[in-house]
């Protein structure tokens, strides 16, 4: 007979009730799940979850405040869409991290891959359905915090309103401001073309269909011709 397989942590329950309740739910399912765990040795405060990505994803520019040098990346030759819309963005390499999340009385930690991107981004990282997994964690959207098992219990992480209000403004304002330089830097192009490219071709004025020329001196002395019309009589 066969024995099933349990995942680590799958003995925990995690519920969510009006103890989880706040005091004023704003824009049901309207706001992210912005948490702050601790990646390595520093807690950083503006971490994506989200559930909808395949990928945990962090920028060089926090790896950069991790102090992580380029030396420990390792190559990647992964790709993702969605960042910018009908175009694929290729990952430049990945990194092994440890992530930590709870506090110092009751915390869980593993070690999760990240995808590394050189743009930059509005959050520190983002951590998906990978994470989601290795954790069990389950996310409320409603009460905007997330649920997993620890060795002391359920680990609560909340988050807020406010601090999810701020970083969707921010994420906004960024996505506007890259859009509008986007579409300068093309209009800019298009007026350089525009303005290089000649007025008149070589081939703008080719004889047209069903024309035909003839000279104007019958003894064809001093070269000039005369285009009309193919069925017209010469003389």
């Amino acid at each position: 007979m066969a024995v099933n397989q349990y995942l680590d942590w799958s003995s925990s329950p995690i519920t969510f009730d009006r103890d989880d309740h706040t005091d004023c739910v704003v824009s049901l399912g309207v706001y992210s799940l912005v948490i702050d765990p601790m990646i390595i040795n520093a807690r950083l405060s503006k971490v994506l979850m989200d559930g909808g990505s395949s990928l945990n994803i962090i920028y060089l520019e926090t790896l950069d405040l991790l102090g992580i040098e380029r030396a420990q990346l390792q190559p990647s030759t992964a790709g993702f869409h969605g960042v910018v819309p009908g175009k694929k963005a290729l990952l430049m390499c990945r990194i092994d991290l440890l992530v930590c999340f709870g506090t110092a009385a009751h915390f869980r930690k593993e070690i999760l891959i990240f995808e590394v991107v050189g743009f930059r981004g509005t959050y520190h990282a983002i951590i998906g359905r990978p994470s989601y997994s290795k954790f069990m964690a389950v996310p409320n959207y409603t009460y905007l915090k997330l649920k997993m098992p620890g060795p002391k219990g359920v680990i609560i992480i909340s988050s807020s309103f406010e601090h999810a209000y701020e970083c969707d403004v921010e994420c906004v304002e960024y996505g506007e401001a890259v859009e509008s330089s986007t579409e300068l830097a093309s209009r800019l192009e298009a007026l350089a073309a525009e303005t290089l490219e000649p007025k008149c071709h070589a081939r703008s004025f080719e004889p047209a269909k069903g024309t035909k020329m003839i000279s104007l001196d019958p003894n064809n002395i001093d070269g000039k011709v005369l285009t009309i019309r193919a069925d017209l009589d010469p003389k």
